[in-house]
């Protein structure tokens, strides 16, 4: 679950009505990026920030009680003044807006409606995003699939809000205020994305997939451990995966949502389970696909692959699996997979940040 969607979730369980300020633009420099988020509860409690503190987030707070009254939504265009911005360590300041609305949630929300729906579309594996406009008057909910829940209270709007959601959702870009056109006019308006948490989908109950599933769940990735062996897929030895499946491991794994936030990495070192598996997971988007054997090993997989799976699926597998850090133990072995594993998925060589002059 993502940030937004969590604080959501645990502030549902403390109070009845909070503003959500959301940084919806951002000039020149400035801490944080479009999307950021800051809570103010009716008692004064305070999660997040849309900057890191300073003159902004102050004036997020003291407008909070009076959008808290009104339920009328405030857009805020606040200078991030040069003193401010080198007390957060940057050289200079930029302009920052944020839109401060209500959330009640009792009430008849159009965005706690919008929420609600992203979370379940997230929660199947798939990415939504949630279109506004910049005075909190209108929503629209845009699926992966294009469909759509909401309006931003005009047709024309709404398709041409929808077209350039689908665009973010496909180009993996994050959230961000576009000037959109329709009528013969510009509108300004803020794509918010969510997209699914990274799931490591682990085959095999191995002695490597133990250390590989703490360390998964260390650094935010959802983590399903598969196995026919309930001996081995236990919740005492693997007490921090989100899920432990016992079964027919071709079919749990088909049963999974299969989408470009999996990555598969099959450790059970067995042709018998590793064949089945790996016609699954090729003709799907999964993000990455990782098989532990040797070179040697490797050449013999292919072999009774080639004739179901092009040279291209093929390609797709990392085998040896991990990056190459010199691993000696198992628990080395576990954050080699680890770390190639998300580097493959963010688009990343996976080498030094020195050597790529990369900071």
């Amino acid at each position: 679950m993502d940030e937004t969607l969590k604080h959501l979730h645990d502030l549902r369980t403390r109070e009845s009505r909070v503003v959500m300020a959301t940084l919806v633009g951002t000039r020149g420099t400035t801490p944080k990026k479009e999307g950021a988020k800051m809570w103010i509860g009716e008692g004064g409690r305070i999660l997040g920030s849309v900057t890191i503190g300073g003159c902004v987030d102050a004036r997020v707070v003291s407008e909070a009680d009076a959008v808290l009254r009104s339920g009328e939504p405030r857009l805020l265009s606040m200078d991030l003044g040069d003193e401010d911005a080198m007390a957060m360590g940057l050289t200079c300041g930029g302009t920052v807006d944020v839109l401060v609305e209500r959330i009640g949630f009792s009430e008849n929300c159009a965005a706690l409606e919008a929420y609600d729906d992203v979370a379940r579309e997230v929660a199947r594996g798939r990415a939504a995003v949630i279109a506004s406009v910049f005075d909190g008057g209108g929503r629209l909910v845009v699926h992966e699939d294009g469909g759509t829940l909401l309006s931003l209270g005009n047709r024309a709007l709404d398709d041409a809000a929808r077209a350039r959601a689908l665009e973010l959702m496909r180009a993996g870009e994050g959230s961000r205020s576009v000037m959109v056109s329709a009528n013969d006019s510009s509108t300004n308006i803020f794509f918010e994305v969510h997209v699914p948490p990274l799931t490591m989908l682990i085959v095999g109950a191995t002695h490597l997939a133990m250390p590989l599933a703490r360390l998964a769940r260390e650094v935010g990735l959802r983590t399903v451990v598969v196995d026919s062996r309930d001996r081995f897929a236990s919740a005492e030895r693997f007490p921090t995966a989100d899920e432990v499946l016992v079964g027919i491991p071709s079919e749990l794994v088909a049963a999974q949502p299969l989408g470009p936030s999996t990555l598969v990495v099959l450790v059970a070192h067995d042709y018998k389970i590793e064949l089945p598996v790996l016609r699954e997971v090729l003709r799907s988007k999964v993000a990455y696909v990782g098989v532990l054997g040797s070179r040697k090993r490797g050449v013999a997989l292919f072999d009774m692959l080639a004739s179901e799976a092009s040279q291209e699926e093929m390609a797709r597998i990392h085998l040896p699996i991990g990056l190459d850090i010199g691993a000696r133990t198992i628990p080395e072995i576990a954050l080699s997979v680890l770390a190639e594993a998300i580097a493959v998925a963010r688009g990343r060589p996976g080498g030094s940040l020195r050597a790529h002059g990369t900071r």
